[in-house]
């Protein structure tokens, strides 16, 4: 099926690693340019070397999205190179431990700094040419918006927030054309998933227990299959899909897991 992204421009923050990277070759692969931003040059360059040498086209901008002006840069940067923004992918984020009793106001406001603020600002900065080109904007959110996990406030408040500001924005942003989605992961192995998992005593037997309890075919996710359905909803394949929260996980987050 053709998507039709032939030489759109998209954004895809933390694009260079786990799911964002997956999206950005994804993109690529369809014919889009991926604009990759993300704090490490050296990983954002590496993907950007992957898409060319496959054949797509990518450029990088290294930019620490938690501050505003950076935002604003990473906007601009796009617009002066292509002249055009068609969508954005707000998927950058860290599931950072900042819990109600081991945290602190302080690193909860950091938290919500590192993990909402440049969702909002991205999109804010983006907004006229998005209404130019009719674009569209997906966002990652995650299970534990719904699910809870356990010392993870900030996080948690910004995926919920991150569930709301959709369905928000799908409404305010309507009369521009402009569709707005989420895609939920629950359960995917990524290098942060990773190293999580090996920070834990026991990595192998807890890895074993999470996967024994995803009730379509007990595996994880693949990065892949988030990136499948996220360039999907960029496209225009899904033109009346809007407000959506999309669950890819497997149906870890729904499904009686006593099926498993």
């Amino acid at each position: 099926m053709d998507l039709g992204l032939k030489d759109k421009v998209f954004i895809v923050t933390g694009g260079a690693k786990g799911i964002g990277e997956a999206i950005s070759k994804l993109i690529a692969a369809e014919g889009g340019i991926t604009v990759i931003a993300g704090r490490s040059t050296e990983d954002n360059d590496k993907t950007v070397a992957a898409i060319i040498a496959a054949g797509g086209k990518a450029v990088e901008i290294t930019a620490e999205l938690g501050e505003a002006a950076a935002c604003k840069k990473v906007i601009d940067f796009t617009v002066e190179k292509y002249g055009r923004i068609d969508g954005l992918v707000n998927n950058a984020g860290v599931n950072d431990g900042c819990g109600l009793e081991s945290g602190s106001p302080e690193k909860f406001m950091a938290s919500l700094q590192k993990n909402i603020s440049h969702y909002y600002n991205l999109a804010h900065y983006a907004l006229p040419h998005l209404k130019a080109t009719k674009g569209n904007i997906v966002n990652i959110g995650s299970k534990v918006a719904d699910t809870g996990q356990g010392n993870t406030s900030g996080y948690a408040a910004s995926k919920g927030g991150i569930n709301a500001l959709t369905r928000e924005w799908a409404v305010e942003l309507t009369p521009y054309g402009i569709r707005v989605n989420t895609v939920i992961p629950a359960e995917v192995w990524t290098p942060l998933y990773e190293t999580w998992i090996n920070s834990l005593p026991n990595p192998k037997e807890k890895l074993a227990s999470i996967v024994a309890k995803i009730p379509f075919e007990q595996r994880m996710t693949t990065s892949e299959e988030i990136a499948n359905m996220t360039v999907f909803l960029l496209s225009n394949v899904s033109s009346h899909t809007t407000g959506q929260i999309v669950y890819v996980d497997g149906g870890y987050t729904h499904l009686d897991r006593s099926i498993s």
